[in-house]
């Protein structure tokens, strides 16, 4: 009996650990962008705290930093969210409440429904960050960081699934990705959101997760039963059509501009 009290003495303890190192890590990530006004050490911390990826044998190095791209994504999104937020600091406060909540309540949850949240928000904040800041690059370098994004937001879906073709349709969902990149670079559409003006809700991101809703949700009716059934797909689609024809009538009224 005392054995088993001990045991969960440890657990809780290391339980209030976790999240006290989370928050600090947020938290910290949040004062060195304010205080430094760049986000570079912020970043730094990002990759710091994947330093459990190294503390394993050599040769598993590559299948962690694979499992644990999702949460780079979104980190790093965060970092740059937060610095371009530069000088309103009710904004970056928010975003930083929402990190912490990705940290503690999205991130370590393995249940399906939360895998598939973890990976449409790596592929909406990713795509965000990469419209925002290399949209005045090398068109290349925005299609390749796009198709990158894709495969990865899709191969952690996929990984849930006993799925031997999941790099193939990985991939294929990568280029899909890079094709409305390519796209979108020469005709980049985004919306000024009131409030928070320097962060723009690119619509490359937002039609590219919508898209990603549905080919996930296709998939999954087809894995359980074998066929893609109506009920389960017209619900996402449905969605999608509403949320495109919201952005359409929002970019009439409102205007829409290149980023």
């Amino acid at each position: 009996m005392d054995l088993i009290k001990s045991h969960k003495r440890r657990s809780r303890i290391s339980e209030a650990m976790y999240i006290l190192l989370n928050v600090l890590l947020a938290l910290a990530m949040f004062a060195v962008t304010y205080v430094s006004g760049s986000p570079w050490i912020a970043v730094a911390l990002v990759f710091m705290s994947k330093w459990r990826v190294l503390a394993v044998r050599p040769r598993f190095w590559l299948a962690n930093l694979i499992a644990n791209t999702v949460d780079l994504i979104v980190g790093l999104s965060y970092v740059t969210l937060v610095y371009c937020m530069t000088g309103s600091i009710g904004v970056q406060a928010a975003l930083t409440m929402l990190y912490i909540v990705w940290l503690l309540m999205i991130k370590p949850r393995s249940k399906h429904t939360y895998v598939v949240m973890q990976a449409g928000t790596a592929l909406f904040l990713g795509l965000t960050t990469v419209s925002m800041m290399m949209y005045e690059w090398n068109p290349a370098c925005f299609v390749a960081a796009s198709w990158i994004i894709g495969c990865i937001a899709m191969r952690h879906v996929m990984n849930t699934y006993d799925e031997p073709y999941s790099n193939l349709y990985s991939f294929v969902f990568g280029v899909v990705t890079a094709e409305l990149a390519w796209i979108s670079y020469h005709w980049m559409a985004a919306y000024a959101i009131p409030g928070i003006s320097p962060i723009r809700l690119s619509q490359f991101a937002l039609f590219t997760t919508l898209f990603y809703f549905v080919a996930e949700r296709t998939y999954h009716s087809y894995h359980a039963y074998g066929e893609v059934r109506r009920n389960d797909i017209i619900p996402p689609v449905a969605l999608t059509a509403l949320v495109v024809i919201a952005a359409y009538v929002f970019a009439a009224i409102y205007g829409s501009d290149a980023l």
